[in-house]
């Protein structure tokens, strides 16, 4: 009786669940897969030990010597050597003679790069150009009529839009997980010129490299990272947008290398008070905290203060959108900066330079914190009627304008909008006040300022020397 019951139901299932899901209006995905997981490889790498990784490790030295020796004697070195460091990925053929895409962090310090296709061959990679920035790499194998993936546009996708992706999780090859876009142009904090395309498409160790495709079947971006206090999937991942992909894909085939556009300039996100100060009819751009030395901005009429609005006449929703368009322009062409100075609307006219290397630009960073002489990293001015309301205020202090990044201030936490009404038990209320704090707390190995914020207040230790 038992087991009748249980067919029965199974039965019943059967019948309900495909009329369940005809009405549902749920995309089916098989022959998008049947199109494309072809074209989507497997990328295994292997990174041996040489005489520096076993310097001071004679036990270790001693295990590998003794495996040498005894698979020298056997004949044969075909079984893998345990002393390697293994790792796996996927990736995608973007062209039928060979060329494959994936993550620089896949293929980073491997000194053998194995990529297994659709019909299990393994074939051994080369590496053509990676560019660390971007987290992308061109790999290639000896191959001819190759299938590849088309490649699409993600600038129309929308929130909520279905995607889904193939790649080898764990080691799973070709392996398909979908679901929906979660978020456009997200900025990560490791990834200043990348806006990430935010889906909640389960990702998992193994799937870095590999393509994520719209119901079109076309590729609009690479799945990068995930965020998980785990290690695995926790509900969000970050792909690469495809047309930034491709174009780092165009330079390190054509030159090796990749050039992105540099204004040269730290910038720090616009608060309410700040846009209300400067008549704007809500917070938005990217505020100007710092220009650095020999570098485009320098070059041009941009001021510190200054809020860009808009770059090439796109509109810039926060400063964390400003980097991607500046890096995509070529460098040593002119852009188009429209600005809020003070209340006013500027358009300017910006000469491009190239993005120097990351410790170029942090020494021009640090050459333009001891020219400047800002006390703390701090720019102020006086409170107004507004910044006074809002922060129940009635007498004394300064507004932050400026955070410089890096200073004493940031790292104590304190941003723009701010209120500082003391530092070091001293009341401050000008930008003169401030110089002089800063001058008679120079040699204190810390300070403590009073902040107001709209939450309440705050005491923070700065510390003058760092």
């Amino acid at each position: 009786m038992r087991t009748f019951k249980f067919i029965a139901l199974l039965l019943v299932w059967i019948v309900v669940v495909p009329v369940a899901k005809a009405q549902s209006g749920l995309p089916d995905f098989t022959d998008l897969v049947k199109r494309n997981h072809q074209a989507v490889v497997n990328i295994s790498t292997r990174q041996g030990f040489n005489d520096s990784d076993l310097e001071g490790s004679p036990d270790i030295r001693e295990r590998m010597e003794e495996f040498l020796r005894e698979r020298e004697e056997r004949g044969g070195f075909d079984e893998p050597n345990p002393f390697d460091s293994q790792g796996v990925g996927s990736g995608f053929i973007i062209s039928d003679d060979g060329y494959i895409v994936t993550n620089n962090h896949v293929v980073d310090g491997a000194d053998e790069l194995i990529v297994r296709l659709h019909d299990r061959r393994q074939l051994i990679a080369t590496v053509i150009g990676t560019d660390p920035r971007s987290d992308i790499a061109v790999i290639k194998v000896e191959a001819a009529d190759l299938p590849v993936v088309t490649i699409g546009d993600s600038n129309g996708l929308e929130v909520g839009e279905w995607v889904l992706a193939i790649g080898s999780p764990f080691g799973f090859d070709f392996t398909v997980t979908a679901g929906i876009v979660s978020a456009i142009g997200r900025s990560l904090p490791t990834e200043s010129y990348v806006p990430f395309i935010q889906t909640d498409v389960a990702i998992n160790p193994g799937n870095s490299g590999g393509p994520l495709f719209n119901l079109n079947g076309d590729v609009i971006g690479v799945n990068a990272q995930i965020y998980s206090r785990t290690g695995s999937f926790m509900g969000l991942s970050f792909a690469i947008p495809i047309e930034l992909v491709m174009n780092v894909v165009d330079q390190l085939r054509n030159k090796g290398s990749v050039s992105r556009g540099w204004l040269g300039v730290t910038i720090n996100e616009v608060s309410r008070a700040r846009a209300s100060r400067n008549k704007m009819g809500r917070a938005h751009g990217a505020l100007v905290g710092s220009i650095l030395p020999n570098s485009p901005a320098e070059n041009s009429d941009l001021q510190e203060g200054d809020i860009i609005t808009h770059f090439n006449d796109i509109y810039v929703v926060s400063s964390s959108s400003l980097p991607p368009l500046v890096g995509r322009v070529p460098a040593n062409s002119d852009a188009r900066v429209r600005i809020n100075r003070d209340g006013e609307v500027v358009e300017l006219i910006v000469n491009i330079g190239e993005l120097p290397s990351n410790d170029d630009v942090q020494q021009r960073f640090v050459e333009r914190r001891l020219a400047s002489g800002v006390p703390f990293g701090l720019s102020v001015s006086p409170m107004d009627d507004f910044d006074r309301d809002r922060l129940s205020i009635d007498t004394g202090g300064v507004i932050v304008d400026v955070v410089t990044e890096g200073s004493p201030a940031d790292e104590a936490g304190i941003t723009p909008g701010d209120a500082i009404l003391t530092i070091g038990n001293m009341p401050v209320d000008s930008a003169e006040d401030l110089l002089t704090a800063a001058n008679e707390l120079a040699s204190e190995d810390s300070v403590g300022a009073l902040v107001v914020r709209e939450d309440g207040r705050a005491f923070v230790l700065m510390k003058p020397g760092s």
